[in-house]
């Protein structure tokens, strides 16, 4: 269970919640452009753009869940359980597994226009990294600072949607999710306008009544509702680091908190981590459950044309500044 968000403010700032009830050794990793990339069916890419995001490390193969270049696009991968199909390799086609997918796109394209090229000839596969990680049921949200889309695969095939809101849950379908968002058109920022009846006197209690209505809980499609609000109605502002904490206050609307989702092995669902990068200069900002504090990582403080992975553990354990 996980959001992803695209904000504009002074930069392009991009980044997502990762929820789930166990983690995968991810940290960051920065493949520069000259480390060669192997694809299963397509062969070894010596040469390409240079790539940061969060990933787990196997074989020397990232597999990333959320990344962007130094080309200006992102894009992240999340939970798509029960509606995500993939099928066979097709003769023709650009045949590209899913955890290929990240890399495929980010290693060749600087923009969505590009992406969406590369799309018209792929055919994402199921085929599995190995025995130990299958194919993962996911969908995608691929942006640039002037657009973005979601990509999904379902029984009926590939779709690509435009994604003019910019934020992207998991279940159901993205036009779905999106298509809920009418349920919602009457709440507001602003103090609220009585509509119920002119027979009555209503009391405005309360700073907010506005949003009465807006979703509490945790599941995707009131999270979809929830951070699609506060994006929306987010101010921009024209420095890097108020950009960045807002960012972080835009995904902290949907953050999961131990033992509020339970799972049936009796584990919780919580928010493991969330990134905030800002595109524009190749920064990865990111918090984790126990680390509110925001920790970063510059991808041009490395040789970007170098051939060996860059890798820097997720600083996870809890540090608080005493200020006396």
């Amino acid at each position: 269970m996980c959001t992803a968000l695209k904000y504009n403010s002074n930069d392009f700032y991009f980044g997502r919640t990762l929820d789930n009830d166990c983690s995968y050794k991810e940290e960051i990793v920065i493949t520069p452009r000259r480390r060669k990339l192997c694809f299963k069916e397509m062969g070894a890419v010596p040469a390409h753009n240079a790539i940061m995001g969060v990933a787990y490390v196997v074989d020397g193969f990232p597999l990333y869940y959320d990344a962007c270049n130094d080309k200006g696009l992102a894009m992240a991968g999340l939970n798509f359980v029960g509606n995500a199909k993939f099928g066979n390799s097709v003769c023709g086609k650009d045949n590209i597994a899913t955890f290929e997918f990240i890399p495929w796109i980010l290693c060749q394209c600087a923009t969505v226009e590009d992406a969406k090229k590369l799309l018209d000839r792929i055919n994402i596969t199921n085929v599995p990294f190995n025995e130990q990680l299958p194919a993962s049921e996911l969908h995608w949200m691929i942006a640039d600072k002037d657009e973005a889309i979601v990509v999904e695969c379902d029984n009926s095939g590939m779709h690509v949607y435009d994604n003019h809101v910019g934020v992207l849950t998991n279940n159901p379908p993205f036009p779905v999710q999106l298509f809920g968002l009418n349920n919602y058109m009457s709440l507001s920022p602003k103090p609220p306008k009585a509509g119920f009846s002119d027979k009555i006197s209503f009391d405005k209690y309360s700073r907010g009544m506005g949003a009465l209505g807006l979703p509490g809980d945790l599941s995707s499609s009131s999270r979809f509702v929830r951070a699609a609000f506060t994006a929306l109605n987010s101010p921009v502002y024209d420095n890097c680091e108020q950009s960045v904490s807002q960012f972080f206050h835009i995904l902290g609307a949907v953050d999961q908190t131990r033992g509020c989702c339970v799972m049936d092995n009796g584990h919780c669902e919580v928010t493991i981590y969330t990134t905030c990068f800002d595109v524009t200069k190749g920064v990865l900002y990111y918090t984790s459950y126990d680390n509110r504090q925001i920790s970063a990582v510059d991808m041009n403080k490395v040789n970007l044309d170098g051939t060996s992975l860059f890798r820097f553990p997720m600083i996870k354990d809890p540090n608080i500044l005493m200020q006396n």
